[in-house]
């Protein structure tokens, strides 16, 4: 077996992919910082209980488990970041009122989500803790859609649901725990016909509206029909005014929205308002999001919280970044003023590379169009 071969889906990052990653990371953090999220650096293995918070089977399965060495007991490598975000915020910082934290870190999964996908993306997101309103829910899609305006993305299509409508017409149709599971992997399959064959256990009521839900899926008319043909329950009401108010708020921010009143991803971990960000030529979701008041319930302070997380390296494959800057090449040489001059180069912004003495330099490895001579008793830049 060749030792030098990596797992299957674990890659390196090389540049100039490492250095296009490095940048749109701190441009994100950038922003983050400047509408008050405070940047946290978790530790990438943890207790398993910690870990699993609130999340349900998917992160489970998601998760590498391993036994620590000192205490015996198991251990997890974070494959998301939210739940420690959800642990700093109850137990580390404690505070009453409004907290916004962000992270940029990698996470690792068990098995890949998909079949060119890795399993150690590298997760860049922002959380807001202690605010129950709708407004939070506006600010963190704002936020989400900002930090895609600022690294250059062009064409976004948001799409936009609530797991409440299905968690309320299971609570006042008084579905079984069982009956419940297998709705809810019909649902997530778009199968109607799975629907119709679970329907016979169902009240009239609940099966005309859960049969309706997968077709509750385009613009905002969608809502309009979704307030005529499902249960006037108090939650429904409300998740359908608060999609309302979402997607008047992001208007103008996006190129296309659509709401899908079946979209129950992280039904066991989100609590209300789900969303998720495509983008031209990729078939997936390059950011997620929602409300999960229930995450922080296993550090006994179940705050209510919002937030969204990206992975950096699916986002930038999808971005039309520069090259890399040119270098200048300079030679070894002890003279000071040629030692002055590389440094004042570098203070500028450039990309200086000492050519080192004893080998033949291959300029076009160092990437160098231009180099440093001295001539006329100064030091100059010219091109190769």
């Amino acid at each position: 077996m060749q030792t030098w071969l990596l797992p299957e889906y674990i890659e390196d990052i090389l540049p100039p992919d490492a250095r296009r990653i490095e940048g749109v990371r701190r441009r994100l953090l950038d922003l983050f910082h400047v509408h008050g999220y405070q940047l946290v650096i978790p530790p990438l293995i943890e207790y398993l209980p910690s870990l699993m918070s609130g999340t349900g089977l998917d992160m489970d399965l998601k998760t590498f488990k391993v036994v620590d060495q000192l205490s015996g007991r198991m251990m997890g490598l974070r494959a998301d970041i939210t739940p420690q975000a959800a642990r700093i915020d109850a137990h580390l910082l404690n505070k009453n009122g409004v907290v916004r934290l962000c992270y940029a870190s990698s996470v690792l999964h068990a098995l890949p989500e998909g079949m060119m996908q890795t399993r150690e993306p590298y997760q860049i997101g922002a959380e807001l803790f202690g605010h129950a309103g709708i407004e939070s829910d506006i600010e963190i899609q704002q936020l989400m859609l900002k930090a895609f305006k600022a690294i250059g993305v062009g064409k976004v299509h948001l799409d936009m649901g609530h797991v409440g409508i299905f968690q309320a017409l299971m609570e006042h149709g008084k579905v079984s725990p069982e009956l419940e599971a297998e709705l809810f992997h019909a649902m997530l399959a778009k199968d109607v016909a799975a629907i119709d064959e679970l329907g016979v256990h169902l009240d009239a009521v609940t099966f005309a509206a859960v049969k309706a839900l997968p077709g509750l899926y385009g613009g905002m008319d969608v809502l309009e029909k979704a307030q005529n043909c499902l249960p006037t329950y108090p939650e429904i009401h409300q998740a359908l005014s608060d999609l309302k108010m979402l997607s008047q708020s992001v208007s103008g921010l996006v190129d296309s929205f659509a709401c899908d009143l079946a979209e129950l991803r992280g039904y066991n971990y989100h609590s209300g308002v789900v969303f998720s960000i495509y983008l031209p030529g990729i078939s997936h979701a390059v950011a997620k999001g929602g409300r999960y008041d229930e995450v922080g319930l296993a550090f006994g302070r179940a705050r209510p919280a919002t937030g969204f997380s990206m992975d950096l390296r699916i986002l930038c494959r999808a971005l039309e970044l520069p090259d890399a800057q040119p270098a200048i090449l300079a030679p070894w040489s002890e003279d000071a003023r040629l030692k002055i001059k590389v440094e004042s180069l570098r203070n500028q912004g450039e990309v200086v590379i000492v050519d080192l003495p004893g080998h033949d330099t291959c300029r076009g490895e160092l990437g160098c169009d231009r180099r440093l001579i001295f001539r006329d008793n100064e030091w100059l830049v010219t091109e190769i």
